[in-house]
């Protein structure tokens, strides 16, 4: 369950998330029970909506840096008590090694100062609210049940769907400012879904092919603003939806999780070029 492993060239560049380059407040969340999630240094507390069914994902943070709160939905039978041993572990660092144990249904990045927001749907059964930052694992966590409700909220159709696959991107090469874009994880391995800026159509090719090839060196001349945080590191069928709110240009979409052998999904295919237009 450890967080993405920015290649050292991208990691100079501003990689803090700002509120417009994560998501706008999603269409419809005034309609969805909200789930709170709130960070602090050294602990997570979960408050509100712990009822199966749609969910608006509200994180904020304070005294954390690059964190990210991340839901785990445990596999009926495993105990809280079996999945902290596991995060005491060498293997803690494998998010695909964490299936054993339950599926990673949503992860967002949350700044301090700044609130996160995001749809997803929970359903009935034991969960880990979890705290990463930086490319550690989770080092903090609280676990909530979600009971069943009498009437579970619907989840509001999304404009446009973006998926992952192994090893590549599925969905609309455009999205556009104000519109509720699904992401989910239908490959089998933990993906994440992440796009950074870039200066123009020919930087963009360019920089394909140099993460493809696993070049490195100088990305970070192309690289024109923060990256956009789509989805973290989320496991098979997970997925959350929000509304984008990012600044329009030609954007990198890619994957940084890593192969059991060591090599970035991008070396392996899972990069695209897209636009985000108004």
């Amino acid at each position: 369950m450890k967080r993405l492993a920015i290649p050292a060239a991208l990691a100079t560049c501003a990689l803090s998330l700002s509120p417009t380059a994560l998501l706008g407040t999603a269409q419809a969340a005034t309609t969805l029970p909200t789930l709170s999630l709130t960070l602090t240094k050294t602990t997570i507390a979960v408050s509100g909506a712990t009822q199966s069914g749609a969910v608006n994902v509200v994180s904020s943070a304070t005294g954390t840096k690059e964190a990210a709160a991340i839901l785990f939905a445990l596999r009926p039978g495993v105990t809280v008590a079996e999945v902290t041993e596991f995060l005491k572990t060498k293997k803690a660092g494998d998010a695909d090694a964490a299936g054993k144990y339950g599926s990673i249904v949503f992860d967002a990045e949350v700044n301090p100062g700044q609130k996160s927001e995001a749809q997803t749907v929970l359903h009935t059964g034991q969960y880990l609210a979890l705290v990463a930052e930086g490319e550690g694992g989770p080092n903090r966590y609280v676990p909530f049940t979600v009971t069943a409700a009498p009437s579970p909220a619907a989840l509001p159709a999304p404009e446009a769907t973006e998926r992952t696959i192994e090893f590549g991107f599925r969905g609309p090469k455009t999205l556009h400012d104000g519109e509720l874009v699904r992401f989910e994880n239908e490959g089998y391995l933990v993906h994440m879904d992440v796009a950074f800026p870039v200066k123009s159509m020919k930087a963009a090719k360019k920089v394909l092919a140099d993460l493809l090839s696993g070049r490195e060196k100088g990305l970070e001349k192309m690289i024109a603003g923060p990256p956009v945080g789509f989805a973290g590191p989320i496991s098979h069928e997970g997925f959350q939806q929000e509304v984008i709110a990012a600044k329009p240009g030609i954007y990198v979409q890619v994957c940084f999780m890593e192969t059991q052998d060591g090599r970035d999904h991008t070396r392996l295919g899972m990069e695209r070029i897209i636009k985000i237009a108004k």
